[in-house]
């Protein structure tokens, strides 16, 4: 089937994505320092806390991820997966797993698979229609069409929520080979928000004439990386089922390996979508090009107890506001980053207004942050801006605040994505701004909801009911935000947390 066919649906599609959620800007800017460098990584079991403070996970950056030198001056030598997971284990980082240490093996193997792996090199083809240029495409030889014989096999893990993702991802990606400079980590929702701003600015350059975009985009992702990361890979739009399997068939041919994490077997991706059936070989080609690892091994890492810090204030007293204006002031007290006042941040030509704010610390009311129409990208742009965020006056939300409720959500999103330190006042505890009177009859729990809270390792005491959300995806999106702020209230992540 061919992609043209769909672009009605990609176009739609493509406009509601750039209204809601644009991200990713197009360049290659040097990765900021760690600003702390006095921050140490406490004793924690192997949960989904990264182990990385350096990464730009929400924004996607090309990373050149170099160890820190020793306080002697003298560079540790790189270490493997295995040897750094054995090393993290012996200093009571992590607590030994067996069932994680199989997995750790499979990443054992592509690491020594990529010692040796030497990727193609890779001729650019102008994206002119005219005879010139389609002339001189000729004289550089057609596009490969099939992988190159040496690539190593790439890596899916799925596994639900706990079952350390994000951890083995971290242990993989600060581990590469120290002579892989083209590497990639990003978000798989950041990832396909560049590609459809590639695919977009292809067809521009392309012209009238018309021709396929997803050929040059792929040549572009792999001269800038031929190792890719995707955290949290998931397909729900069918602007990005209908590129997909194109897209990665061409990465592959290009000789990019993957390894990804995801929530779901690849049979299980894109359920029910919209023409499904067309997404079906991209699902074929992620079993066969990929080694697919079940996660999963009946310990949620989520559910090991951890020491809770002192970020989230509640009720809105003013014994509880002058407490987090001194946090908030001892966080801004370097005389080289005053504050500014009314910060202007800009996105896609539109302006976000920061009422407080240092070069790495923000600010923000409840209402100028949820109160007025702001998308995805407006809040990744936040988090990847500033380490810190300090946000104040959050309300317990009922039904009439349904969309001030879907926003908080997804600035708890980006946050979590992208290891932002947070600091909330609220009204109530924050795990409950968004339940239900404890006494009305509409707070009883669902059979379902019991279900997600129970996989999300979440108590209905902590959390209560919400009439608020109705479908599964709403649900799921409500107690998972519960689950997350749970975890950026704990004294490991307050630690390593803030970073930019």
């Amino acid at each position: 089937m061919r992609f043209s066919s769909f672009r009605p649906h990609v176009t739609a599609s493509l406009q509601r994505r750039t209204a809601s959620s644009a991200l990713v800007r197009h360049h290659r800017a040097a990765l900021r320092g760690v600003g702390r460098s006095g921050v140490s990584l406490k004793s924690r079991h192997n949960s989904s806390l990264s182990l990385q403070r350096d990464r730009d996970f929400s924004g996607g950056r090309v990373l050149h991820v170099r160890d820190a030198p020793s306080s002697s001056g003298v560079q540790e030598p790189p270490q493997s997966p295995l040897q750094q997971y054995h090393r993290l284990v012996e200093s009571g980082t992590l607590k030994a797993d067996p069932h994680q240490e199989r997995i750790i093996q499979k990443l054992q193997r592509l690491h020594n698979d990529l010692l040796h792996y030497e990727p193609p090199s890779i001729s650019h083809t102008p994206s002119s229609n005219s005879l010139l240029s389609r002339l001189f495409a000729r004289q550089l030889g057609a596009s490969p069409v099939a992988p190159p014989e040496n690539v190593p096999k790439g890596l899916y893990l799925y596994g639900d929520v706990g079952t350390g993702k994000t951890m083995l991802m971290d242990l993989f990606y600060n581990t590469l080979p120290p002579h892989i400079k083209r590497k990639r980590r990003v978000h798989f929702h950041a990832f396909m928000i560049d590609v459809h701003k590639r695919v977009h600015a292809m067809k521009a350059k392309l012209g009238s004439r018309g021709g396929d975009p997803i050929e040059p985009v792929a040549r572009d992702l792999a001269e800038d990386a031929y190792v890719l990361c995707f955290d949290e890979f998931q397909v729900t739009d069918i602007a990005d089922a209908m590129i997909l399997r194109q897209l990665f068939e061409k990465l592959l041919n290009f000789g990019v390996v993957s390894v990804i994490t995801s929530n779901r077997h690849p049979d299980d991706l894109y359920k029910n979508g919209i023409q499904r059936q067309s997404f079906v070989p991209c699902i074929e080609l992620l079993k066969e090009r990929f080694e697919v690892t079940d996660l999963d091994s009946g310990t949620d890492y989520r559910r090991i107890p951890r020491t809770l810090s002192h970020v989230y204030y509640d009720p809105l007293t003013p014994e509880n506001k002058a407490e987090l204006d001194k946090i908030f002031k001892a966080f801004t007290r370097d005389p080289d980053d005053p504050v500014e006042r009314n910060r202007k941040l800009h996105v896609w030509g539109r302006e976000i207004i920061v009422p407080e704010s240092t070069s790495t610390v923000a600010k923000f009311g409840f209402l100028d942050l949820c109160g007025k129409p702001m998308s995805a990208a407006d809040y990744i742009e936040i988090t990847k801006q500033f380490g810190t965020i300090f946000v104040t006056d959050v309300p317990k939300m009922g039904l009439g605040q349904k969309d001030m409720a879907r926003r908080f959500i997804t600035f708890i999103d980006a946050c979590y994505e992208s290891k932002t330190k947070l600091f909330v006042s609220s009204e109530v505890p924050i795990y409950q701004i968004f339940s239900d009177d404890p006494n009305a009859k509409s707070s009883e729990i669902s059979d379902h909801m019991r279900s997600v809270m129970d996989d999300l390792g979440l108590s209905s005491e902590m959390v209560g009911s919400s009439s608020m959300f109705t479908g599964d995806e709403e649900l799921f999106a409500f107690a998972r935000c519960c689950s997350r702020l749970v975890q950026m209230g704990s004294k490991e992540w307050a630690e390593t947390a803030g970073a930019r």
